[in-house]
């Protein structure tokens, strides 16, 4: 096929890279998930946020060191192949689909319950089908494109967010909620219980999922050993700060969870308490253009990840690999999604939502893994004070830290997770032919097979 000679295209600069992280984070999910977050935590999200940033920031420093080794699309499919093994790669990359996958679907879900509150007498699935083929359509144009059209509606979103706090500011000023500006309940209190907190870190890690993401568009990117890196903490830092914040001052508004007649369902409580119902319309309006940007951002980053892999031969080559030679983009992946993403009609938002967490939190741990591996146990670079910080102890808290917010998943992620798994291992044997072979396309040397033209 004429695609297998065609590259991926360098054309994303820093603040593109960031925007597409928060644009798969969705900054508007803070309010989402406020609800059942304070109801979790007993009244301290924002302290959970900060723990669930704490954490993440030490895998950020491994996805960093490992994109300086590795600039290749595929993230923690290509670190794990590279430092462990092709199978162990395979497999982390099996898990890191299950959440690439059902992202999209997630998000074709909310969208489907924000079109059904304004048209309630519509196909609910009629919601789901229009979306799907709204953020497929955005996905088959130029990365470039892409990234652009997911801009404006980051923007969008941290636009709102700095509204929310506006109003809030002016609300508890006259009486609101806690009717102070000074709550600092909201982060430590005399009932607080680390176990508690640690738990609400697990449930808000969701909210950080995307971060990651980035790292997937490393070919895509100029001087990706430098921009990526810093697109990773970036990201990071910049919608742990939108989240804490806004989570703050949601929490003085509304200090005890019992103030939500449904927590589930925060966002238009909230909007109707501070704004009415012009600032109800706009601020959903904001949650929806949410849900398009992380649809943008994680169906364009799962296409990425099977181009990776069906270019090692872990999925079918003649599909997974091409890529088109006018836009330089993997259409028939980004297709594959949206066919796949079109399924939500079928399943849950709690189902949906079960299966992400088990994959990311597995995909960052091994990432933490793959620096040890690559850097100390392969290169033996524990030479120096900063060598054993940076290679050893660093990860080691990243992979430790991510390890206690997995083994605090419901027992539904788990069993899920544990059962794609088990499909993914049967999919290997018979892709090496019962562990006889590797694939042929592998480049095990670590030296980059990629594009540098623009």
């Amino acid at each position: 096929m004429h695609g297998e000679t065609t590259t991926l295209k360098r054309s994303l600069g820093l603040w593109q890279l960031i925007l597409l992280g928060l644009g798969f984070m969705t900054p508007m999910v803070v309010f989402d998930t406020f609800g059942i977050a304070s109801e979790e935590t007993g009244g301290h999200v924002p302290a959970s946020y900060v723990i669930a940033l704490v954490a993440l920031l030490f895998t950020a420093g491994s996805y960093a060191f490992m994109i300086k080794a590795f600039p290749n699309a595929g993230s923690a499919y290509t670190y794990t192949q590279k430092s462990f093994h092709p199978n162990l790669g395979f497999m982390v990359g099996w898990l890191a689909l299950m959440d690439y996958m059902f992202l999209p679907m997630v998000n074709a879900l909310i969208a489907q319950i924000y079109m059904t509150s304004w048209f309630p007498n519509a196909p609910s699935w009629i919601f789901v089908v229009i979306f799907v083929a709204l953020v497929t359509a955005i996905n088959l144009l130029s990365v470039k494109g892409t990234a652009n059209m997911n801009s404006y509606l980051v923007l969008f979103q941290i636009g709102m967010v700095i509204v929310f706090v506006g109003i809030s500011v002016w609300g508890l000023l006259h009486g609101k909620g806690t009717g102070s500006l000074w709550y600092p309940d909201a982060f430590v209190s005399g009932d607080i219980e680390t176990s508690t907190l640690i738990s609400g870190a697990t449930l808000l890690c969701f909210s950080y999922l995307g971060f990651d993401a980035v790292a997937g568009f490393a070919e895509e990117t100029d001087n990706p050993t430098r921009t990526i890196p810093r697109a990773l903490f970036l990201t990071a830092l910049v919608g742990g700060l939108l989240f804490i914040i806004a989570s703050y001052f949601a929490q003085a508004l509304f200090p005890n969870v019992s103030d939500f007649n449904d927590p589930e369902a925060s966002t238009p409580e909230m909007a109707i308490y501070l704004g009415g119902v012009v600032f109800k319309a706009i601020f959903l309006t904001a949650g929806f253009a949410g849900t398009i940007a992380s649809a943008i951002s994680s169906q364009a980053s799962v296409s990425r990840l099977m181009y990776a892999m069906g270019r090692d031969r872990m999925l079918p080559t003649r599909w997974f690999r091409h890529l088109s030679p006018r836009t330089r983009t993997p259409i028939f992946n980004t297709l594959f999604v949206g066919v796949v993403s079109l399924t939500a009609v079928f399943f849950s938002l709690d189902t949906a939502t079960s299966f992400i967490n088990f994959g990311a939190l597995t995909a960052f741990t091994f990432v933490n893994l793959s620096v040890i591996a690559h850097y100390v146990v392969r290169r033996r670079m524990v030479r120096s004070a900063k060598e054993v910080l940076s290679y050893l102890i660093i990860p080691i808290i990243g992979a430790a830290s991510m390890i206690v917010l997995w083994v605090n998943l419901d027992r539904h992620s788990i069993y899920l997770g544990i059962s794609w798994a088990a499909v993914g291992f049967v999919c290997l044997i018979f892709s090496t032919k019962g562990f006889r072979i590797l694939p042929a396309d592998l480049n095990l040397s670590g030296t980059s097979r990629i594009d540098e033209s623009v």
